[in-house]
């Protein structure tokens, strides 16, 4: 089955992308979510002003994304956990943490654009990328200390 894509699909395709899908897969998730429709001539008529558009809202969103980018370089974000031997932390610091520290800072940043692989799990200094667009990936500095650095 051939599918338009209207959106971006992670792993299948870009907003326009006219992709080969299995059928089940186009008919029960891609179609039923709005994130693509059937590959007909006059889809492929209207595809092309959906691209025009897209290519237009596209250059906003990186525009807009470089300049936060530029602004989120500057960042730094300190957390304060407990540690046990060796320095190990009994928590961890996740990206759904990195997202509320930047919201209390005035950043409105989802928390899945926080590329971290895993949680942060030992004190330090850690750069994290945040990918804002998909051209655009910016780094924000994360410290991670003791609760109580003056008892150490």
């Amino acid at each position: 089955m051939e599918v338009i894509l209207k959106e971006d699909v992670p792993q299948l395709g870009h907003r326009g992308d006219v992709v080969r899908v299995a059928e089940g897969y186009g008919r029960n998730y891609l179609l039923p979510r709005k994130l693509a429709v059937q590959a007909t001539s006059a889809n492929k008529a209207v595809i092309e002003q959906m691209k025009q558009s897209a290519i237009r809202r596209s250059a906003v969103e990186k525009a807009d994304s470089e300049g936060l980018a530029k602004q989120l370089e500057s960042v730094s974000l300190s957390f304060q956990r407990k540690t046990g031997e060796k320095d190990h932390l009994f928590g961890s610091v996740t990206s759904a943490d990195i997202a509320e520290a930047l919201e209390q800072k005035g950043f409105n940043i989802d928390r899945r654009k926080i590329q971290l692989q895993e949680p942060l799990k030992s004190l330090g200094e850690f750069d994290v990328p945040v990918r804002l667009h998909r051209d655009v990936t910016s780094r924000v500095k994360v410290k991670i200390e003791r609760e109580n650095a003056e008892e150490a």
